[in-house]
């Protein structure tokens, strides 16, 4: 019988694992932590899916093409307007997103039985269960850890878990891999397969493990706490380049804007993460001074990005009692472990928080309003626990941004395999996960990690059993032709018979196939277009944090990228920014930030003139009027070099 080697205990793996055996595959996990689990036990907020059995019970008028829309919109960054063509990971994500989701229940016995709806996207369908006494990630997971375990224990031919074994290198040979090469106890071991799947997650530790792809791609984030657990450094990746495999969109980090802080170790660079669907229940953001300022269920991105722009730390995450009520498993988590605390009223809350009560009043009412009219101005649509009162009960957590996925990783296609350089699949290799890229473009949906591990790590068990398959089925790779035969000896005893017919040659080795009979659901789409991936003049994309503005550590490292006379935190009026009105010196003023853009006016889309009419100038109200909030802050933090100072007027 057939054997494969999954590498990487998470979801992904495990979703992976468990489909090569119900294709009839032996299977060894080769995890490199003393248990299996990796960051899918931490997903907070629940598992994504369109037209589901849940959806139709709760009378939710969803698709799996407008779960496609949501994720085109959020991987591309076009929010608004007509929408953004599709492209095959997209689809093959959201389209398998139901039946991914009735896999959980139907083979491992789940509910997943309601649904929240989570930033960016425009149905309920982030499904957990509703009588779940643990978070969705490790309520999921769980079940396939020990689901594993037990085929394991019951036959352990068919099933094989290796733990403590970090993978060191792929065995590959005539171009196929071939098996892994990890380390045991100190010694290295040899293994072999007729396939391997690479399931071991993104490199978000970067920040807490100096000297990794983070560092190389990303060090402007290095400052930031994360969620990551220290195996995340991004080995699968790096094992895999080195036989040849292609990476795309390394440089798009997601930076989340709910990491709670522990208010007596708030300087601990790894948090807890606040669950999207604490905002999906009606949470709200405030700011130091009591206040809203912006959509608080806005995409990650988005959320980061105003709250970098506002610089009005500390924030706090609301919830009121309506809110706390409908996620209370989630909340007593956090209340116990001490990053959320509850209040019996608004005038405590205000008091702990040093604002006047009457600041926290105006802000419910205000927000009491627009949920009536529905017309808040930062754009929220969905009011689900409105009204607020300063007479109700609250949870409340302090929050901070935090490295927490990597969008970038190992190219793959639509069957989860893993391509080369030239964009053709390495045969024997398929990958899922976080450690893949191209799934989630710029900027992954909440909800859609655990999503991602189901739907992909299925493709990739389905599709490496398709591989054996016919790796089974073939003959010696021949040409046509009469001639000679000659048998060549190997050290292991298997000798390669190679016969040479006139102008061609037919080896004693099978054929290899590269391609599968069976095409993914979206065959025929594009990748996502190269521009999506081209960093900005610095090599920053998405989630780039302006100086000094997110985690206490930030400071120092974050000064000392930029020069000490243009630190982001200097005041300068408007008098002061109106000498830097030249080509050779062009600075402008965009929501209170004072920009440099003297280097980027030659990249500029708009040409340097739209720039240069306002060299030394205030250009909001203008810059405002065709740009998107937070593109400043997401593309170019680099170039804030201070802020408005603002004066008394007489």
């Amino acid at each position: 019988m057939s054997h494969c080697i999954v590498v990487g205990g998470g979801l992904s793996g495990l979703s992976a694992a468990h489909t090569l055996l119900q294709s009839g595959c032996n299977v060894t996990l080769v995890e490199k932590n003393m248990f299996m689990g990796g960051n899918s036990t931490k997903a907070t907020s629940g598992m994504n899916g369109a037209g589901t059995r849940t959806q139709q019970a709760m009378s939710v008028p969803d698709s799996r093409e407008i779960f496609e829309e949501d994720t085109v919109r959020s991987a591309t960054g076009i929010k608004t307007g007509p929408a953004p063509p599709s492209y095959e990971l997209g689809r093959v994500l959201t389209w398998n997103s139901a039946e991914g989701v009735h896999w959980i229940q139907d083979n491992f016995g789940l509910a997943l039985d309601t649904v929240s709806r989570l930033g960016g996207h425009s149905q309920p369908r982030t499904h957990r269960s509703k009588n779940g006494t643990t978070f969705p990630g490790m309520e999921i997971t769980y079940k396939l850890m020990t689901a594993f375990e037990d085929i394991a224990k019951k036959t352990p031919n068919r099933a094989t878990l290796i733990t403590k074994a970090p993978v060191k290198k792929l065995l590959t040979e005539n171009g196929r891999v071939v098996g892994v090469e990890y380390e045991k106890a100190g010694k290295r071991v040899s293994l072999a397969a007729d396939a391997v799947v690479i399931a071991t997650g993104g490199f978000g530790a970067g920040g807490i493990m100096p000297g990794g792809i983070l560092e190389r791609i990303r060090p402007d984030l290095m400052h930031l706490p994360t969620t990551n657990g220290e195996h995340c450094t991004g080995d699968g990746i790096e094992f895999a380049q080195a036989i040849g495999a292609a990476t795309i969109d390394l440089e798009h980090v997601q930076v989340h804007p709910t990491g709670l802080v522990q208010v007596d170790d708030p300087d601990n660079k790894v948090k807890f993460l606040a669950a999207e669907a604490l905002r999906g229940e009606g949470g709200i953001i405030i700011d130091r001074d009591g206040n809203r300022f912006c959509n608080d269920l806005g995409t990650r991105d988005y959320v980061t990005s105003m709250m970098w722009k506002h610089n009005k730390a500390p924030y706090r995450l609301i919830l009121n009692s309506a809110a706390s009520n409908g996620i209370a498993w989630h909340c007593k988590h956090y209340v116990g472990r001490r990053v959320m605390r509850t209040f019996s009223s608004g005038a405590e809350i205000a008091k702990d928080a040093g604002i006047p009560l009457e600041n926290l009043k105006k802000t419910f009412d205000e927000f009491n309003g627009y949920a009536k009219n529905n017309n808040d101005p930062w754009g929220l649509k969905f009011f689900k626990s409105a009204p607020y009162s300063v007479d109700d009960s609250f949870h409340v957590a302090i929050i901070t941004p935090v490295v927490h996925y990597t969008m970038g990783g190992l190219s793959i296609n639509g069957k989860a395999q893993v391509l080369n350089e030239k964009e053709q699949p390495i045969p024997g290799l398929f990958a899922a996960g976080e450690v893949t890229g191209g799934v989630h473009g710029k900027n992954r949906l909440g909800g859609s990690a655990l999503l991602e591990c189901v739907v992909y790590g299925r493709e990739a068990g389905k599709s490496a059993a398709e591989f054996v398959k016919l790796l089974s089925q073939a003959g010696p790779a021949t040409t046509e032709g009469q001639g000679i035969t000659i048998s060549i000896p190997q050290a292991n005893g298997n000798p390669i018979t190679v016969t040479i017919n006139g102008g061609s040659v037919s080896t004693g080795a099978k054929a290899i196939p590269t391609t599968l009979p069976t095409p993914s659901v979206g065959a025929g789409l594009p990748r996502l277009a190269p521009h999506d991936s081209k960093p900005t003049t610095d090599g920053t994309t998405s989630g780039g944090a302006p100086a000094g503005t997110a985690a206490p550590a930030a400071a120092t490292t974050a000064a000392a990228a930029a020069p000490a006379e243009k630190s982001a935190d200097t005041e300068y009026t408007l008098a002061e920014v109106a000498k830097h009105n030249k080509d050779t010196d062009c600075w402008v003023v965009v929501n209170g930030a004072v920009v440099d853009v003297t280097s980027f006016l030659s990249d500029h889309p708009g040409g340097k003139m739209a720039i240069m009419a306002f060299a030394g100038r205030d250009a909001t109200e203008e810059f405002n009027m065709v740009h998107e909030e937070g593109i400043l802050e997401k593309f170019a933090s680099e170039l804030i070099v201070g802020k408005l100072k603002h004066t008394a007027k007489l």
